[in-house]
């Protein structure tokens, strides 16, 4: 059972049927079994083949109902696969970008959770524990956000799978890790540490409010693809950084010790194991420094 909230507190649970498939085919012998072929990388390439095919068009209508989304946000096109429809652009002004000088915003359309990184760099989601070493591949890096947070931004399919850069600022360097895809619903984090699998890539920002900060991209199971976009060296709030192909993916900030502080609700609602529902562009901490 996983709860979710909004900015006023309401709290809804949500995929209990998509846990309940998760803790099966993660919990049991025959299950694991089943899921080792599905993330194979060549698995991943072929369900990417399909979902960009023509034919995968007759799959938007049934998928727009399912999730009700409202398709008057988005700019009107006529879609070549339904990949194309998934990474599907807004209409200008359908989201707000903050601009309070001490605003620290959401990347994306998510369910966030935030957790303290600690004096070892070690971090807890769902009853697992990860590093921020096993996460960067870099002790050096994750030893740097000691005494910091680390915000995970956990979108769902019918989610806004486009995300933007969270300050103005110069990328100073950008790294891909390849890994092998599992899901990022945490309910799998009872059985695997999923982000040493899966594939991932972050840039590592100079911004102007909260000095440096790590954003990083989580591909998903069997899709999930990382679509960055080429750019140079300054970046700005509100930028499209790069969009997900199908399938839940995640965007992590990590912010350094004294840069920024989580809005109490999102904190309040982090330490009870609830996550929080954000939008693009909105508020979700501030500046301390």
């Amino acid at each position: 059972m996983r709860y979710v909230a909004d900015r006023r507190g309401k709290l809804t649970k949500e995929n209990s049927a998509q846990d309940c498939f998760l803790k099966l085919l993660y919990g049991h012998v025959w299950g694991r079994a089943l899921l080792r072929p599905l993330v194979l990388p060549q698995v991943s390439r072929l369900s990417g083949k399909i979902l960009d095919s023509k034919a995968s068009c007759a799959f938007i209508p049934r998928f727009i109902r399912k999730h009700s989304i409202s398709m008057g946000d988005y700019v009107p096109k006529k879609y070549v696969s339904f990949n194309d429809f998934f990474k599907r652009q807004l209409k200008s002004g359908a989201r707000s970008i903050d601009a309070g000088p001490d605003t620290l915003i959401s990347p994306c359309d998510s369910r966030l959770s935030v957790y303290p990184v600690n004096g070892q760099s070690v971090f807890s989601i769902k009853n697992t524990v990860y590093t921020t070493a096993s996460l960067l591949k870099n002790k050096r890096l994750a030893d740097s956000f000691a005494g910091g947070y680390i915000w995970i931004f956990r979108l769902c399919v019918e989610d806004y799978h486009r995300y933007i850069y969270v300050d103005d600022g110069y990328a100073l360097k950008s790294v891909h890790i390849p890994g092998i895809f599992h899901t990022v619903n945490p309910v799998a984090n009872e059985y695997f540490p999923i982000y040493k699998e899966n594939e991932r890539e972050y840039t590592l920002l100079r911004t102007k409010r909260f000095g440096d900060v790590l954003q990083m991209e989580v591909g998903a199971m069997l899709v999930g693809k990382i679509e960055n976009r080429p750019g140079g060296r300054a970046v700005r709030r509100g930028q499209e950084k790069g969009n997900f192909a199908y399938g839940g993916s995640t965007v992590i900030l990590l912010t350094k010790a004294d840069a920024a502080q989580p809005d109490p609700d999102i904190l309040h609602n982090s330490k009870r194991g609830i996550e929080t529902r954000v939008k693009m562009g909105t508020r979700v901490g501030r500046r301390l420094a």
